[in-house]
């Protein structure tokens, strides 16, 4: 196994004998590593390679949150989402990627934001990490959307959004969890630490 790659497998007896890359996209790339398992058994084990992306969550100056109702093609339905975006097409932060995604999807400036934390979408077929970062204060001007980006703005109470997240009519997880992360946040103290410039 390579240096380096995959260390912690290594160590609880997970070898990587070959790697390939059989498909890739401008936004991912599929990784297959024939491997041999703890147990002894070989056989190959197939993956995403994901570039990473943001999820914003944008709160008005008046405690309002900013929901977007996004057409979705893969799923030819309406979804309930926060503005986000992927590192595939941008050499930035975090922060800044969040900046220019805010302002693409729903027209919005902030200059508070606070740094969430990150997640892991999904660790048995997908590598990659999801930042979320909480815009506070946020002004809305004209959006300058993508081709093909079909979005509605809906500022709603911060209760709303979050019973939306909890109950299931925001279906898109990655929203839901980026919400419920920002909790506390949004309802009661409004505690500004940890304060991005």
């Amino acid at each position: 196994m390579t240096s380096g790659d995959k260390p912690n497998g290594l160590s609880l007896g997970w070898e990587r004998l070959a790697t390939t890359y059989p498909y890739s996209h401008p936004m991912f790339r599929v990784r297959q590593d024939l491997v041999r398992w703890p147990d002894g058994h070989v056989a190959p084990y197939t993956y995403i390679l994901g570039d990473g992306a943001v999820f914003i969550v944008p709160v008005l100056p008046d405690g309002r949150v900013v929901l977007i109702r996004q057409f979705r093609y893969a799923i030819d339905s309406w979804c309930w989402e926060v503005p986000a975006g992927g590192f595939h097409d941008f050499d930035g932060s975090p922060l800044e990627l969040a900046q220019r995604e805010l302002a693409e999807e729903v027209g919005g400036e902030s200059d508070d934001w606070l740094y969430i934390g990150h997640f892991r979408p999904g660790g048995s077929l997908l590598d990659e990490i999801c930042h979320i970062l909480l815009a506070r204060d946020v002004r809305l001007r004209e959006a300058h959307r993508e081709p093909g980006e079909i979005i509605e703005i809906h500022p709603l109470p911060p209760e709303r959004a979050l019973a939306m997240a909890r109950d299931g009519e925001i279906t898109d997880g990655h929203s839901a969890l980026s919400l419920l992360r920002c909790e506390r946040h949004l309802i009661g103290d409004g505690s500004r630490d940890r304060a991005l410039t």
